[in-house]
């Protein structure tokens, strides 16, 4: 789907289209990588400035279509800041909002549906620390139950007090969110936590009394091993830009 020239932002703020590559970026890249969920979920990205307004996907386009300029700006309450003329779900910006406006280091929230997520966000153990790469991201891991479809506002103020300080959380029976500095810090957290489900969801069908369980304190080593600061760091300068030149080479057009 094309975007249309109504549509381009005729003016934008200081780094507002390095947000929009970035966030337009993440789209392709939870599209190419399967995660998406037909037009549903949000990936959202605040945009710099004052003014509190955010980033967000046109309610009518699949994810491997977006492109920088045809993500919607939208305000707090999710309406759109400007014309436009793609629809946005304001109700989907809710989960978004509450943690964009709590914290000021949110620069980037994503939230997904997964098959894998959603299978460990209905066990009652939740994610267990039997992989490195669940070692890594469970460390910096919150948990929200489950209160229905996320309309109702006053959920809001729930979410941002069980996610707390924490940059991951586990939606029970619902999905996976990630919390991030930047779009690139949000991406890399939200891969190491999709690729722990992943990998629970396969380890289970051997039974949970036949897993290793890794020996005492090593969790909380590799915890400290995979600080926060350190691996926004492994995202900005490493991962990150490998994954915008995968992106340039599969399709660039995310770019537009």
């Amino acid at each position: 789907m094309a975007t249309l020239a109504e549509d381009r932002p005729q003016t934008m703020a200081p780094g507002e289209r390095e947000a929009r590559v970035d966030l337009a970026a993440a789209y392709r890249l939870v599209a190419l990588y399967g995660w998406d969920d037909l037009i549903f979920t949000h990936l959202s990205a605040r945009v710099p400035g004052p003014e509190h307004h955010f980033l967000i996907n046109p309610y009518d386009m699949m994810f491997e279509e977006i492109t920088a300029s045809s993500l919607v700006k939208i305000d707090v309450a999710g309406n759109p800041v400007g014309p436009t003329t793609h629809p946005v779900n304001p109700a989907g910006f809710t989960i978004h909002s509450a943690i964009h406006m709590a914290r000021e280091d949110a620069a980037a929230v994503m939230h997904l549906h997964t098959p894998n997520g959603q299978a460990v966000s209905a066990m009652e153990f939740g994610l267990l620390p039997h992989t490195q790469t669940a070692m890594i991201a469970g460390g910096d891991v919150a948990y929200h139950d489950y209160e229905g479809i996320a309309t109702d506002l006053e959920e809001r103020e729930r979410l941002v007090a069980d996610i707390g300080a924490k940059n991951a959380m586990i939606l029970r029976n619902h999905g996976t969110l990630a919390v991030g500095n930047s779009v690139a810090a949000c991406f890399l957290r939200l891969y190491f936590l999709e690729r722990a489900c992943e990998a629970q969801v396969k380890m289970l069908s051997a039974g949970r009394e036949n897993l290793n369980t890794p020996p005492q304190g090593t969790p909380e080593k590799v915890a400290g091993q995979s600080a926060p600061a350190g691996m926004g760091m492994l995202a900005e300068r490493l991962a990150w830009p490998a994954l915008l030149r995968k992106l340039d080479r599969i399709d660039p057009s995310y770019r537009d």
